[in-house]
């Protein structure tokens, strides 16, 4: 199947034939629907902090920040703005001249004044056309408004990462997401020695833009809040691209090559595996507010990490009287309890464990990477949710699922699904490090058996791409996992540029 220059590819990408050959399987048998066993819910698998708790858990986390904690803030910052701006390129390659009254691009139009990116939109207009936004408004070109923001002789806003946009306005110059996550950072973040780590995942053709956006703002960010920042970047690794499949699951060539595609943001499980800090806050490039808005973030940012330090004092407890043999058949139901309770970790097989075996299995399920996972209640906005799920072995546990990995005929599953309460806003904190201090190697944690198989085209013709487990769904699925409920208030993204009209991004 595979001819020698096919082989020459593979190994420049360092992709095994072997990987590919697995991934075409895939194309063949699918992945196989998640058994679930419930939706996550107060009343079981997520955690609702009374405020003493959430004192408490604050003044843990700012306990290890003090005692030299490592942290590190991983912001996956990859995406182009192409979807923030869909209803724009509709309209500005569409044929009427004007939006319909009341559509998303109408209201735009009339607040474009409240935007972030105005100021720059004045000059670029002004280099167009001779004339103001507000003159074009009055005039009724609309189109010509809409495509300076959009369009390459423009803005170019539809073409650049999410990561460098204007989201937030203030007196001192406008702001993109990369800054409001410093910000966050220097707020939330800082080690004891006045340094915050972060760590964004990029595109390669975006790279020089961040590089150069980074260049420009970070002593400035830093010597406004106090800090020193270390900010470093990589790209998804051409190891965790996945073959492109033709219809019938033959290798999809183009010029006689096969196409490999990115493999979604599941492959960031490699990134996040080189980073070296014992604690880690991921959190997408886009869910940031400006400094007036941001004491809730700030707040809840210290509550999950320091909820994430309780649980892992009591593990790392567990962990060392395991290694020791010091352990009685009560202290062993304690281990189990917490398990249960805190964890959402439950096992029939456990009633008949003698003991050893006992002893072995908490053991093995304990010395895990950890992650504590903020939850908000469910006001209808898009993205996957907490879920306790069954895993091969037989166990259940708690993990965060897509619709995609849901058996859409399985009617019990779709009033689970109708059913859940809260949803994920990409909130996280882990511990990635092992009692000794040593890096989980992440990618021995992921489920193969998680990934999704999508229908796309090229050059007009239809090919299969093959998605790999996600990052925080499939590529953390043997993670040890706390949800926490957090307010609505903590999530903030910005999926349309319409969103940077809410209350929530303006200064």
């Amino acid at each position: 199947m595979f001819s020698s220059d096919d082989l020459a590819l593979f190994e420049a990408k360092g992709i095994t034939p072997e990987q590919v050959e697995a991934q075409l399987k895939r194309f063949e048998t699918g992945f196989p629907n998640l058994k679930i066993k419930s939706p996550a819910s107060p009343a079981s698998g997520i955690t609702v902090l009374s405020e003493e708790e959430e004192a408490a858990a604050v003044a843990r986390w700012k306990e290890y920040l003090a005692d030299g904690g490592e942290v590190c803030k991983f912001v996956p910052a990859s995406g182009a703005a192409s979807r923030m701006f869909k209803a724009l390129f509709a309209f500005v390659d569409g044929e009427d001249e004007h939006p319909a009254e009341g559509s998303p691009v109408a209201k735009l139009i009339a607040d474009i004044e409240k935007t972030a990116f105005y100021p720059d939109l004045t000059v670029v207009t002004e280099r167009l056309y001779g004339k103001t936004p507000e003159a074009l408004r009055a005039e009724g070109r609309d189109k010509e408004l809409i495509a300076a923001i959009i369009k390459p002789e423009g803005l170019n806003y539809g073409a650049l990462p999410k990561g460098l946009l204007k989201f937030h306005a203030y007196a001192e110059g406008n702001r993109t997401p990369v800054e409001e996550q410093l910000a966050e950072g220097a707020q939330t973040a800082a080690n004891s020695k006045g340094v915050v780590n972060l760590h964004f995942t990029v595109s390669s053709n975006h790279r020089k833009l961040f590089e150069e956006k980074l260049a420009e703002v970070t002593d400035k960010m830093g010597q406004k809040y106090g800090v020193k920042f270390n900010v470093s970047l990589s790209e998804q690794k051409p190891s965790t691209d996945t073959i492109a499949g033709n219809p019938d699951g033959t290798p999809f060539r183009e010029d006689g090559k096969p196409v490999f595609r990115p493999g979604g943001h599941g492959a960031l499980i490699q990134n996040l595996n080189d980073i070296d800090s014992a604690v880690v806050f991921i959190k997408n490039i886009d869910n940031v507010v400006p400094d007036s808005r941001r004491e809730s973030t700030i707040h809840y940012k210290q509550v999950l990490g320091g909820y994430l330090m309780e649980l892992h004092d009591t593990i790392k407890h567990y962990l060392d009287e395991l290694a020791a043999g010091e352990y009685t058949r009560g202290e062993l139901q304690n281990m189990v309890a917490f398990m249960h309770f805190k964890l959402g970790i439950t096992d029939r097989a456990i009633d008949a464990m003698n003991d050893t075996d006992l002893a072995m299995y908490i053991h093995e399920k304990l010395n895990r990477p950890l992650r504590v996972c903020g939850m908000v209640r469910n006001e209808g906005e898009p993205g996957g949710g907490p879920f306790i799920a069954y895993n091969p072995d037989g166990s259940a546990s708690p993990q965060i699922l897509e619709s995609t990995q849901i058996d859409p005929e399985n009617k019990e599953y779709a009033k689970m699904m109708e059913s859940a309460t809260h949803f994920n806003p990409v909130d996280l904190v882990c511990y990635v490090k092992d009692l000794h201090g040593k890096g989980f190697n992440l990618p021995d944690y992921v489920d193969p058996a998680t990934g999704f198989i999508s229908s796309k085209s090229s050059h007009g013709k239809e090919l299969r791409a093959l998605e790999l487990p996600g990052l925080w769904n499939g590529a953390m699925s043997n993670w040890n996992t706390a949800f926490v409920e957090v307010p609505v208030s903590t999530f903030n993204p910005v999926k349309t540029v319409n969103d940077l009209l809410r209350p929530a991004h303006q200064s």
